[in-house]
C-alpha cells in the first residue's frame, strides 16, 4: 500500500514537472523566440523633429562623459532638454559649459523648495512641458547611445498609428559576476517585454530608451493615477497607455543605449527593489503572465531535483529536462546576438536557476519595507 501511494504521488509530481516544462517551452517559443524572427520595417525618408529629454540629479560625472554622445547625433532636427533637478554637485557647471558648445542643448533648472517635495516624475513633466516637438525620446543621465544613429533609428519606428516606441537599454560590460547577473537580468526582462509587445501584449518599457508622442502624454493626463509613486515614469506609463495598435519596438544594435551598472550588490539590490515596487500596479492580465513564467521555472527545477533524488522515471525525466534546456540555450543565445549581449549565454543558463529565488527575496523585502522611502532614481 505504501509503495502504491508513493508511486501515485511521484506520478503526480512528474505530471506537474512535465506541465511546468510545457509552460516554459511556451514562453520561450511563443514570446522570447519572436525577437529573432522580428523584422523591422524599412526606414522612411521622413525624419521628424525630436526632443530628447533627460532628468538629472547630481549627475556631474555621467553628464560630462555621456551627454556629448547625445548632443552629437547624426540627425537633422532635434533638441536635448536636460532637467537639472535640485543637483548639489557640479551638474549646473557642466551644463553651463555644454550650453556654450552645443546649440541643441536646453536646460531647465529646478531648485529645492522646503514647502514642495517632488519625485522624478515631476522633473519628467517639466521636460515634457518644455519640449518643442511632438516626438519625445527619453534616456537617463548615466546612459550613452551606442551609435550616432540612435535618434534616427528610434524615430524611424514611428509610423502613422504609432504613439509609443520601446527601445533596448542595456548595461555596460564590466568585470565580475555581479555585472554579468545585472546584464542577464536586463536581457531576460527585455526578451519578455519585447516578446510580449511583438505578440500584441505590450506591458512595459524602460526609461533608459523609450519614445512616445507628446500628445499621448497629455491626452492621458501625464502620469495619471500613479503620479504619487516614486517609480513608474517608464513602465507604469507604458502599462497604462500601450495597446497593440499604438506600440512599436526598436532593438536594432544602432538604437541601443548602455547604462552605467551598479558596482555593488547593495546598490543593485536597492535599484531592483525600487523597480519591482511598480509590478503590483500592472494590469491583472499582465501580472498573471509575468508571475507564471518564474513560478513555472521554480517548479520545474524543484521537481526535477526531487524526482531525480527518488530516481523516478529517470529516462523520461532527463528527456524532458534536456528538451527544455536545448530550447532555452538556443533561444537565449539567439537573443544575446540580437541584443548584442556578448558572453552571457553560459552564465544565463546558471543564473536561470537562481533568479526566481532572488526576485522573491526582493519582493518579500519590499513587502516589509513599504513604509521606507524610495530614492529619486
Amino acid at each position: 500500500m505504501t509503495t502504491y501511494w508513493d508511486n501515485s504521488i511521484l506520478l503526480i509530481l512528474f505530471i506537474l514537472f512535465s506541465l511546468s516544462a510545457v509552460i516554459q517551452l511556451f514562453y520561450y517559443l511563443y514570446f522570447f523566440l519572436s525577437l529573432w524572427f522580428y523584422k523591422h520595417t524599412s526606414d522612411g525618408n521622413d525624419k521628424p523633429p525630436v526632443s530628447v529629454i533627460i532628468c538629472a540629479r547630481n549627475e556631474e560625472k555621467n553628464l560630462k562623459e555621456h551627454l556629448p554622445a547625445i548632443l552629437e547625433q547624426d540627425y537633422p532636427d532635434y533638441e536635448v532638454i536636460v532637467v537639472n533637478d535640485c543637483s548639489e554637485d557640479g551638474t549646473y557647471n557642466v551644463l553651463g559649459e555644454y550650453l556654450q558648445r552645443y546649440p541643441r542643448l536646453r536646460v531647465s533648472n529646478l531648485s529645492k523648495d522646503p514647502k514642495f517635495t517632488h519625485n522624478k516624475k515631476f522633473a519628467q513633466f517639466i521636460g515634457v512641458k518644455a519640449a518643442k516637438n511632438e516626438f519625445l525620446l527619453f534616456t537617463d543621465a548615466d546612459c550613452k547611445p551606442v551609435s550616432d544613429k540612435w535618434i534616427e533609428k528610434m524615430s524611424s519606428a514611428f509610423k502613422k498609428d504609432t504613439e509609443l516606441v520601446l527601445g533596448y537599454g542595456g548595461y555596460m560590460s564590466r568585470k565580475g559576476l555581479l555585472n554579468k547577473y545585472i546584464r542577464y537580468d536586463t536581457l531576460m526582462i527585455a526578451m519578455q517585454y519585447f516578446g510580449m509587445a511583438i505578440r500584441k501584449i505590450p506591458y512595459m518599457g524602460v526609461g533608459r530608451n523609450l519614445a512616445y508622442r507628446r500628445d499621448l502624454f497629455f491626452r492621458n493626463r501625464g502620469f495619471g493615477s500613479h503620479s504619487h509613486l516614486n517609480s513608474g515614469d517608464d513602465d507604469l506609463f507604458v502599462n497604462s497607455v500601450a495597446t497593440f495598435r499604438n506600440t512599436a519596438v526598436e532593438f536594432r544594435p544602432e538604437a541601443h543605449t548602455r547604462s552605467v551598472p551598479s558596482a555593488t550588490f547593495a546598490s543593485w539590490f536597492s535599484q531592483k527593489s525600487r523597480h519591482l515596487t511598480t509590478a503590483r500596479y500592472y494590469k491583472l492580465t499582465h501580472k498573471i503572465l509575468l508571475i507564471t513564467e518564474p513560478a513555472s521555472r521554480f517548479l520545474f527545477y524543484s521537481l526535477f531535483i526531487l524526482l531525480a533524488s527518488a530516481q523516478y522515471l529517470i529516462p523520461f525525466l532527463v528527456a524532458v529536462f534536456s528538451a527544455r534546456f536545448l530550447v532555452q540555450a538556443t533561444i537565449i543565445h539567439l537573443s544575446c546576438k540580437k541584443l548584442d549581449e556578448k558572453g552571457l549565454t553560459v552564465y544565463s543558463l546558471i543564473f536561470d536557476i537562481f533568479s526566481p529565488l532572488i526576485n522573491s527575496i526582493i519582493y518579500i523585502s519590499n513587502y516589509f519595507n513599504r513604509s521606507g522611502k524610495n530614492r529619486w532614481k
